[in-house]
């Protein structure tokens, strides 16, 4: 009887232990932000400061009714600091938080207007580089100083996890077959067009960068790697307020990155836009060397090849849109978006055709002129309708989109002999006009379904025919006839449709997500002949369902330790033009060739991840792909062909480390490491494949606070040499600084230099040739200064909605020139 009542005693005290520590693991600040008129305060920003080191805690939005709550706090001395664009920063005394105390709740806190300009308004913290949700990370582009006066292709290369090749090529996590977006809406474009987009739009327009390795239901499945959302700014006020940005950057070339942006409103109408000029001069010397081979492997010749191409361009984006505020609970919108980009590129040749003894026997110089203007048009029509304060919301999103891209080429070869006597001459004229027309219409629905879960659903329908003609003119002793080898007209339409449904649930310690999406596809092909080729065509339907699982547990209170888990199921759809089977030069030695034969590639991916203290991520991923497509080369009479093709199964693990830590106030330090191993199956062209190959890359920055208004940065960037098939692509890594002055709370100046020691130069060996070896070695202009200068202006007059997603979700990844 004693032993149990003893043993009900230390029970008891146990539970009392525990209750107390879980209460003291468990304290929560919260209050309503309401502004000078007593209304509530929509997307104020609050922040949590520790009061003795003023280490910022956590940060969030205010929702509609102006409410906001700090759960799962530790004892301690806090402050609030409350803020918003033309209105006087809020800061709380200091509060006291412990057992004794309990919660607080602070109730009413007034932000007060003020009377001055933005540019009297100072926001005291900033955010952190990189974030973490249960199915994304988000990296905060203003928080790294070398970003400043660039471009949105130099922001994703310093994004854990994200690398630019030599090429423009994107890879996530070791991967290509990344889906890229803005602001929720695709870019419907790959290739050198998506290249030269993201090198027109200024960083200074972008404000995150959401990484989704595997993306949720509600995102189309297409893109294997995962997507790629990047945010720009936006206003969270009405009145007119704006920005100007201005970049200049100067290496070998001089190029130029500049923005506008504006948001005014009155009544019931919210207009906002964007404006942004790119000033574009850039180079790549890239030299190619090749041994041909007899059939014993002994050499039989060699080949050396520059191509120095010098590229000019000039491009003009604009956004531009309205909001109509029908009722607190009912908005109208138009957005509007469009691209205008001449650019020309001039590529001199000079390939060297070599006997055994290194000596050369024939000379080819050749001047390749690309005359380029590409247009791109965007409409999106929207509505949003929450029903009251119940938490169920419907959208409705309908999009037209047309690119217009005509190419005039002019190739003109000189032949010498091996001792410079000119010999031969021909002349390849190409009109390349490229047309693509997109249509979608999608609809969202969302409802509270308790207190903790949540549904999602929603359907989508996209439509896209491309229109694509090449005509070739081939002129040699002054006769000029049709080359029907090259010319040809494609013509491809395909339809999508999608329904999805997502169930997620935000508990304390356990959070679920999980989503089903079904696509239906059906694509026909036709190419068009000629005197030469016939016509031909193809047709293909295909239903897949693609299942997304989000697990996230926290083992305590105080989130020390947070583990996570997600599967998901994609596909990775063929480029349009890819599918066309005809010729497209890039030099006499050299052709592009598509291949409808393509299939898509599907890809499983599982992720276990573990954060500590929400500062340190470890992840271990594994993915397999079957049909995956990539390209291939193939070197026939001496002539280079490179062609997409479905080269197997590729079987990827990783294991990738990110964290940050807050050494001192003035100094933190943020690092990424990965290390991958990739196994591919391959039925090629010269026998059965099998590809080992790993990797290792890694970025990171250290960033100082001198005083109030300067700052200063310092990074690096590696990535080891990566083995994938046909491909052994070389070490590279660049080191940069960068250095910061606030001359106001509205005015910024920076200045950041790149590739300081001038070490990014793109290596690589091309394996597997059927009697052939090859390599590569190719310089950009890398190394530069960035000089940037922004200013915030306008004054606030309240907060309003403004319309950011559309329904383009995938189709424009696959546009390419």
């Amino acid at each position: 009887m004693i032993k149990k009542l003893m043993t009900l005693v230390v029970i008891g005290l146990c539970i009392a232990q525990f209750s107390s520590l879980a209460q003291q693991n468990n304290l929560s600040i919260s209050g309503q932000i309401k502004d000078d008129q007593g209304k509530a305060f929509d997307l104020a920003t609050v922040a949590l400061f520790t009061l003795k080191d003023s280490l910022l805690v956590k940060t969030m939005f205010t929702e509609n009714d102006g409410k906001f709550i700090f759960n799962q706090l530790k004892p301690g001395t806090y402050q609030i600091r409350v803020s918003s664009m033309g209105y006087s920063t809020y800061r709380s005394t200091a509060l006291n938080l412990n057992t004794t105390t309990g919660n607080l709740n602070l109730g009413d806190l007034k932000l007060m207007s003020s009377s001055k300009a933005l540019k009297e308004v100072n926001i005291n913290f900033q955010k952190a580089f990189v974030e973490r949700k249960i199915d994304r990370t988000v990296v905060n582009v203003d928080a790294l100083i070398s970003n400043a006066g660039t471009t949105a292709l130099d922001v994703l290369g310093n994004a854990p996890g994200i690398s630019i090749d030599q090429n423009g090529n994107i890879s996530l996590k070791g991967k290509q077959g990344v889906n890229i977006f803005i602001d929720d809406k695709p870019t419907y474009l790959s290739g050198a067009d998506l290249e030269n987009y993201l090198r027109s739009l200024p960083s200074s327009a972008l404000n995150q960068i959401e990484i989704m390795t595997n993306p949720p239901a509600r995102y189309d499945a297409a893109g294997n790697a995962g997507v790629i959302n990047i945010k720009t700014k936006k206003s969270k006020l009405s009145g007119f307020n704006g920005g100007l940005n201005l970049g200049l950057t100067q290496g070998e070339k001089t190029r130029s990155n500049n923005s506008f942006n504006f948001n005014y409103y009155k009544d019931k109408v919210n207009i906002f836009g964007n404006l942004s000029y790119n000033l574009n001069n850039s180079f790549t010397d890239l030299d190619l060397n090749r041994t041909y081979k007899n059939s014993d492997g002994s050499p039989k010749s060699y080949f050396n090849q520059n191509s120095y191409f010098k590229r000019h361009g000039n491009t003009y984006n604009i956004k531009t849109g309205l909001d109509y505020y029908q009722s607190d609970n009912t908005t109208w919108g138009i957005v509007l978006t469009g691209m205008n980009r001449i650019s020309s590129q001039i590529n001199d040749n000079t390939s060297n055709l070599l006997n055994l003894d290194h000596q050369p026997y024939s000379i080819i110089k050749a001047k390749n002129l690309d005359d380029i203007h590409y247009k791109n048009g965007a409409v999106n029509l929207n509505y949003r309708h929450k029903f009251g304060k119940s938490g169920k919301e419907l959208t409705f999103d309908a999009d037209y989109l047309v690119y217009r891209n005509q190419t005039d080429q002019t190739y003109y070869n000189d032949t010498y002999s091996g001792n410079n006597q000119l010999t031969d001459q021909d002349r390849l004229n190409g009109d390349l006009p490229s047309n693509i027309d997109i249509y979608t219409f999608k609809s969202d629905y969302s409802q509270p379904l308790n207190k903790e879960w949540k549904l999602d659903a929603g359907v989508k329908s996209s439509y896209i025919k491309t229109n694509n003609t090449a005509t070739y003119l081939y002129t040699y002793k002054g006769l000029t006839s049709p080359d029907y080898e090259k010319s040809n007209h494609f013509i491809y339409k395909e339809n999508i449709n999608a329904g999805y449904i997502n169930l997620r649930k935000e508990g304390k310690r356990f959070s679920v997500q999980a989503g089903l999406r079904l696509e239906n596809t059906v694509s026909d092909g036709h190419q068009l002949g000629n005197v030469l080729k016939p016509d031909s065509s193809f047709r293909r339907t295909y239903t897949s369902l693609f299942p997304t699982v989000y697990l996230s547990y926290k083992l305590d209170t105080m989130d020390r330790h947070q583990f996570g888990l997600n599967y998901g199921r994609r596909i990775d759809r063929p480029y349009y033009q890819d599918l066309n089977p005809f010729f497209n030069p890039l030099d006499k030695f050299t052709y592009y060739v598509g291949n409808p034969f393509l299939k898509p590639a599907f890809t499983q991916s599982l992720e276990l991840s573990h954060t500590y203290k929400n500062k340190l991520t470890t992840t271990i991923g594994y993915s397999k792909t079957k049909d995956d497509f990539n390209e291939t080369i193939e070197i026939v009479d001496g002539i280079y062909y490179s062609r997409p093709g479905n080269i197997g199964t590729r079987t990827q693990k990783s294991i990738a480390m990110d964290g940050g830590l807050d050494i001192t106030k003035w100094l933190t330090f943020h690092v990424y490491a990965e290390y991958g191993q990739i196994h591919s199956e391959t039925n090629f062209y010269t026998g059965f494949l099998v590809t080992n190959g790993d990797y290792f890359r890694s970025n990171g920055n250290v960033q100082f606070k001198f005083g109030k208004d300067w700052s200063a940065e310092l990074n690096y960037r590696y990535q080891s040499r990566q083995k994938e098939v046909q491909f052994l692509i070389g070490s590279v890594h660049d080191f940069g600084a960068g250095i910061q002055k606030k001359l106001s709370p509205s005015t910024t100046l920076k200045l950041s230099i790149n590739d300081i020691f001038r070490t990014r130069i793109y290596t690589g060996v091309i394996n597997n040739l059927a009697n052939a070896e090859a390599s590569w070695r190719n310089r950009g202009d890398f190394r530069n200064a960035v000089l940037s200068f922004s200013y915030r202006f306008g004054k606030a007059i309240s907060n309003n909605r403004k319309h950011d997603a559309s329904g383009a979700e995938a189709e424009q990844n696959r546009v390419k020139n």
